[in-house]
């Protein structure tokens, strides 16, 4: 193996076939190791012959390109795995990145809707869906609005997940409803199946969104997709659901900067925390593979066991 493009490729296989890495994550490592082998080319250096100064120079380049701290963190970690690789696979000796410092970041809390403002998305996803006179193809996106509202802040699941559901998941969570409690079989990142339960009221908005459709456009029926679409994907993508919730954000009074799908993933996992969910439980609902990445809830736990200790420690009575 020579150094150049040949390593980066070899490493980018190893991220697909060892950890089932996404295309878009395969993506990213990419353009940022890409980077940091144009600034090794332009000094007449590659990952082979690199130094712990070339990453430091690499480092503050970004930082007087004014790349954010997180973005650079980010740059680091790719090039910290890119060495570690090249270090187990004997192409180097030495690992120029272990012992590089990142750039200190404060911590960065994820933006958090409140259960009062969920409610009040939900009342305002609700409005409307019994109205008899309403025209059918406005009503139809009034459902797949209010049950792709519903089934996310019921499961937590990616935005990704959610717009790609097949239409034999409002079929299954129908079924699991009979027996107890609904639930989607949901096939994540790197191919990690999970279920993800359902709420009563997301299965109702399952169920009847899909009735509606297949009344109105019966060919659905063959169709692969819950929420179908003209698009490249088949489906409905990311960026229509976004617009649509910052439609319902404004309707319900509230910032609609402030309102997405991946916000409305934080509240899912954010409530049932406050609630008393055990963060391993979170984490398995959430589709994380690394319970490190579940960690940015935990000063959600922080002030539930100060509480906890406020309430019922003998002492405090004192």
């Amino acid at each position: 193996m020579t150094a150049g493009p040949g390593p980066l490729a070899d490493f980018l296989a190893s991220l697909a076939a060892e950890r089932g890495a996404a295309k878009n994550t395969l993506d990213a490592y990419r353009r940022d190791l890409a980077d940091y082998l144009a600034h090794l080319s332009a000094r007449d250096r590659d990952v082979l012959t690199a130094t712990p100064q070339d990453i430091r120079d690499h480092l503050a380049a970004l930082a007087q390109a004014e790349l954010k701290p997180s973005s650079t963190a980010r740059k680091l970690s790719a090039i910290r795995q890119f060495h570690r690789f090249l270090a187990a696979e004997e192409l180097r000796a030495d690992d120029p990145a272990a012992l590089l410092e990142g750039p200190r970041q404060g911590r960065r809390l994820p933006k958090i809707l409140s259960v009062e403002q969920v409610d009040r998305l939900l009342a305002v996803a609700r409005e409307g869906l019994d109205d008899a006179g309403r025209p059918k193809d406005e009503l139809l996106r009034a459902r797949r609005a209010a049950c792709l509202l519903e089934v996310l802040y019921a499961s937590g699941l990616r935005v990704s997940e959610l717009v790609s559901l097949p239409l034999s998941a409002a079929r299954l969570a129908a079924k699991s409803l009979d027996q107890g409690g609904g639930f989607l079989t949901i096939k994540g990142k790197g191919g990690r199946e999970r279920l993800a339960p359902l709420t009563p009221a997301a299965c109702a908005a399952l169920i009847a969104y899909r009735k509606l459709l297949l009344e109105l456009h019966p060919g659905a029926a063959a169709q692969k997709w819950l929420f179908p679409s003209e698009g490249e994907s088949g489906h409905l993508t990311r960026q229509v659901f976004a617009r649509e919730l910052k439609f319902l954000a404004a309707a319900a009074g509230l910032p609609p900067a402030k309102v997405s799908p991946h916000v409305l993933r934080h509240a899912f996992a954010s409530h049932l925390l406050q609630n008393g969910a055990d963060l391993r439980i979170v984490q398995e609902l959430l589709g994380h593979a690394d319970i490190a990445t579940t960690q940015i809830y935990t000063h959600l736990l922080d002030d539930r066991l100060k509480a906890m200790v406020r309430d019922l420690h003998p002492l405090n009575d004192a």
